[in-house]
């Protein structure tokens, strides 16, 4: 591919995915976001001209249009992703993961690129807040104008669904850490809520074995394991040798859930697996389901949801294991290791 576009450019997925595209060498990049600060700082970091950077907003579909044009590949991650201020302002949700996902989603269409990659989350399935339930309708989009045009269409429409990404902006993990090395007490909701753990490399790499494998309106889930946050903080306490730092519990924040599911058991029903991805493939129905009628699938009632309390459960030692192969967290226990000797 000539030309990439990566709205929501300036994020932590944005940042590592161009990264890995210029690392590639990819001639173009473009990055449509509408933080000029974090869009300075990216452009001076990186003083590479294969970068090109458009201030704009999804939520106006000029701005899409200008920063589309001669693009041969979307990377959709520009959202709303913090569940508790999509819990007091769900319309602002509205306005940028529905709506500037229609915008991104009609404009790619209309000037045939080849492929779109949307970017959706674990909350999105059977969603209890604001914010899963916009991605959750940002994915029916998806499917819908896929759909809409066919497999003969110059565009491939395709979604991701993941988890929690380790160290990415919002992640509790920096937060932890701060509490740790500021000697204040680490805040937890509830111990033994799970979640899945994916480090940013993955979802870079789940989105790009979407771009390589999709068909028209398919989204690709990729298996991950989970801890329960108890464990997670122990592996954060163990390996910041402090074993008897105080934790604090704080309770449940606005709309959260004990545990988070990547797919249900419908949707696992029709899936492919594909070894370290689960493909959940278009359902071409149409409204007419006189044609359709049949009894009813027995296959579904066998299957369970995929979720984070049934995925590979990674004690400690594992959590440690993944801790440690992040860069960020190398770089932490570096800084504090040189300030305790």
């Amino acid at each position: 591919m000539q030309t990439i576009l990566i709205t929501g450019g300036t994020g932590s997925f944005g940042k590592t995915m161009l990264q890995d595209l210029l690392d590639a060498g990819t001639p173009e990049i473009r990055v449509l976001s509408r933080d000029e600060e974090k869009q300075d700082a990216l452009r001076n970091q990186l003083s590479d001209s294969r970068v090109r950077f458009y201030i704009g907003d999804i939520r106006e579909r000029d701005s899409v249009d200008r920063a589309m044009k001669g693009v041969d590949a979307v990377f959709h991650a520009a959202a709303l992703k913090q569940v508790p201020s999509c819990e007091f302002f769900p319309l602002e949700a509205v306005r940028t993961n529905i709506l500037g996902s229609e915008n991104v989603i009609r404009s790619a269409v209309e000037q045939d690129v080849k492929s779109v990659v949307c970017l959706s989350t674990d909350k999105a399935v059977m969603p209890v807040n604001a914010m899963g339930m916009s991605k959750a309708l940002m994915e029916k989009l998806v499917q819908s104008r896929a759909r809409e045009i066919g497999d003969s269409a110059a565009t491939t429409l395709s979604s991701v669904r993941y988890g929690n990404v380790m160290y990415s902006r919002g992640s509790v993990i920096p937060l932890f850490i701060k509490q740790i090395k500021s000697g204040r007490p680490i805040t937890v909701t509830e111990p033994q809520m799970t979640r899945f753990l994916m480090p940013l490399r993955d979802s870079v790499a789940l989105v790009k074995f979407a771009f390589d494998h999709a068909r028209q309106g398919d989204l690709f889930i990729k298996k991950a394991g989970a801890s329960t946050i108890a464990d997670l903080v122990t592996a954060l306490k163990e390996l910041f040798g402090v074993p008897d730092h105080e934790v604090q519990e704080i309770g449940w924040r606005h709309a959260e859930k004990l545990y988070e599911t990547l797919a249900s058991a419908q949707e696992l029903a029709t899936a492919e697996d594909m070894g370290d991805y689960f493909r959940l493939q278009l359902d071409t129905r149409d409204l007419n389901y006189n044609a359709y009628f049949k009894e009813g699938d027995e296959a579904t009632a066998e299957l369970e949801d995929y979720h984070s309390h049934n995925t590979q459960r990674l004690d400690v030692e594992g959590v440690k294991d993944l801790l440690l192969s992040l860069p960020e967290v190398q770089s932490e226990l570096k800084a504090w290791e040189a300030d305790r000797s």
